[in-house]
């Protein structure tokens, strides 16, 4: 593994320490404070200055997160808020909405509530405030690396409706910069079942300033709504918060490497000598990208969110014949990895990657 400037054998570094969390590892511990009293936690550090917070009472989500000290994810004032506190009609998802490094949002519905058909649908769908089942830290040794996995099994189904069951994986080492979220769904029903998922990934302060920019592998973009059409033109760009600003939503369509992986990063050229944090995701089960950009005061967050739909209200999407779905038996993987770009020459690197590939594509 390597750790501070060195390469070590496993040997070699357990001749110098006590036990592994010396250095990193994962902690369980539990929330207790407010809202949040009561809400499991797995605490993650990789010894190379990545830090955070895994939530299995919040279907394995990701709170907080930081690199050498800085922040890396926007927080809203519910923080780590307990699941009993979900209100699943209407705008109540809002209630206990985070924010945090990861947010999943499904795992049938997603976008804006309302009804479809005699179904009432709550905003971005019931998968964050569920807890995982049979939580497990598998955290070894592979040969000189040492690893460190969290996996559990998130399910969303009901007498006479979908039954859907998500078994997630994250995955990092020590000497890590980046973590990995392998998520597996299964239609374990008997009838098909619709399936959308959204990968809220929410960078905020200081990382997300006015010297902030966006990078991403998009080969269209389209708008949501007039105000955000309005703004097309500046909509990888960032400035300080503005008093009565309101949010913008654009949908990318992601073109993809020679490995099938689309990316996309917030990167700030001034922050720490240069700090960026970026999510690369499989293109062939995650080919958009939704981005998210709220700079009001107090709510000054971006949302880089690869997703399998456009994030809009089921009925919409079923209406326009872009509601995916699973058939019984059947499974879909998704991949996404969330990194740290330390320094400007990383950031140069894979900007120089995505300015490649976009050169394909053009």
């Amino acid at each position: 593994m390597h750790l501070f400037g060195k390469q070590y054998t496993r040997q070699q570094f357990l001749e110098y320490v006590g036990c592994v969390q010396q250095v990193g590892g994962a902690r369980r511990c539990r929330l207790e404070d407010g809202r949040e009293s009561g809400t499991a936690a797995i605490e993650v550090d990789t010894g190379a200055g990545l830090r955070f917070t895994v939530l299995p009472d919040r279907g394995l989500d990701i709170l907080q997160a930081s690199f050498r000290g800085t922040n890396l994810a926007y927080l809203t004032p519910n923080g780590g808020a307990h699941p009993a506190y979900f209100e699943p009609q209407g705008l109540g998802w809002l209630r206990t909405f985070f924010a945090g490094l990861l947010t999943t949002c499904g795992l049938t519905t997603l976008g804006n509530p309302g009804m479809d058909g005699d179904v009432e649908l709550g905003l971005h769908g019931r998968y964050t405030n569920t807890p995982a089942r049979q939580v497990c830290d598998r955290s070894g040794w592979d040969g000189d690396d040492y690893r460190i996995e969290l996996t559990g099994i998130i399910e969303e189904w009901m007498f006479f409706g979908e039954k859907l069951r998500l078994t997630r994986t994250i995955s990092t080492s020590l000497g890590a910069s980046s973590l990995t979220v392998t998520d597996v769904v299964e239609n374990f029903g008997y009838a098909p079942a619709p399936f959308t998922i959204l990968y809220h990934v929410n960078p905020g302060f200081p990382l997300l300033d006015a010297d902030s920019e966006l990078i991403l592998s998009s080969k269209s973009t389209t708008s949501y709504d007039d105000y955000s059409a309005a703004r097309m033109p500046a909509n990888r760009e960032f400035t300080a918060p503005v008093h009565g600003i309101l949010e913008e939503n654009y949908l990318h369509t992601m073109a993809a490497d020679a490995g099938g992986r689309a990316h996309t990063a917030l990167v700030n050229r001034r922050l720490d000598g240069g700090l960026g944090l970026y999510a690369s995701f499989d293109a062939a089960t995650l080919p958009l990208l939704n981005e998210w950009k709220m700079l009001g005061p107090g709510e000054y967050v971006l949302g880089m969110e690869p997703c399998n739909a456009p994030c809009e209200n089921r009925a919409v999407l079923r209406e326009k014949g872009r509601l995916p779905m699973l058939e019984p038996g059947e499974t879909r993987t998704m991949q996404v990895e969330i990194g740290v770009l330390a320094g400007n020459e990383a950031i140069d690197a894979f900007a120089e990657k995505i300015n490649g590939l976009m050169t394909g594509v053009r």
